[in-house]
């Protein structure tokens, strides 16, 4: 019953996360979105057509979007103690896929012509609802974000790094913490790694802003 269940979940997780929160808030302050500044959708740029209230709205919205759908299933995901290996394996990779389908669907959202945001957010939404495997490994990711933003002032950068960050603390958590093991793990090391690849690759103009000096600064408050 469970595994006939997962298939719904994950469509549902795309829906969810397909919806344009930053472009909504913008509409309803009467400006597109699409048309100011970078033109992505994300909180980033919600900041420069609205002010950081409506920024940090947006973007607890879009982390919203990839927690919920990991919450939901978290009970389906779950496993007991007369599981095989295998099977918990397969039950960790379904409970990923619901998660990447919400990621997905902020980057290529049905409703907007697959026209979306580059995953940050949401991305982080589904680590702290995958506990403990992500959920603490997002927490380090996060404090890398808050220190380059707070020091060096470049969001993209801020984002970029925090990626990296993500799977290196993955690996060293499986290394340290009793009860970790690979062998068990390896889907979320995988995922752990693709996420913030795809985070990277959508960030690719703002890596090539970077290197040339060019790229927005966020204002000092």
């Amino acid at each position: 019953m469970t595994y006939k269940v997962f298939p719904l979940a994950i469509v549902a997780a795309y829906l969810l996360g397909s919806i344009p929160f930053g472009l909504l808030i913008a509409k309803a302050h009467g400006k597109d979105l699409r048309s100011i500044g970078s033109g992505n959708i994300g909180a980033t740029n919600v900041s420069r057509a609205l002010g950081r209230k409506w920024a940090y709205f947006c973007f607890a919205l879009d982390v919203l979007k990839g927690l919920i759908p990991m919450l939901a299933t978290l009970h389906l995901a779950s496993t007991g103690p007369n599981q095989s290996q295998g099977e918990r394996v397969v039950l960790l990779w379904l409970w990923l896929a619901v998660g990447c389908a919400a990621i997905m669907g902020h980057i290529f959202p049905i409703y907007v012509r697959f026209k979306g945001g580059k995953g940050v957010a949401t991305s982080f939404g589904v680590a702290l609802g995958l506990w403990p495997y992500f959920t603490v490994c997002a927490l380090f990711a996060l404090a890398t974000w808050l220190i380059v933003v707070l020091t060096l002032r470049y969001v993209s950068l801020a984002s970029i790094l925090a990626s990296v960050v993500f799977p290196l603390a993955l690996i060293l958590a499986i290394v340290l913490v009793p009860g970790w093991e690979l062998g068990s793990l390896w889907p979320v090391v995988i995922t752990a790694v693709a996420i913030p690849v795809m985070v990277i690759i959508r960030h690719r103009e703002n890596i090539k802003r970077l290197i040339a000096g060019t790229e927005s600064k966020i204002l000092k408050s």
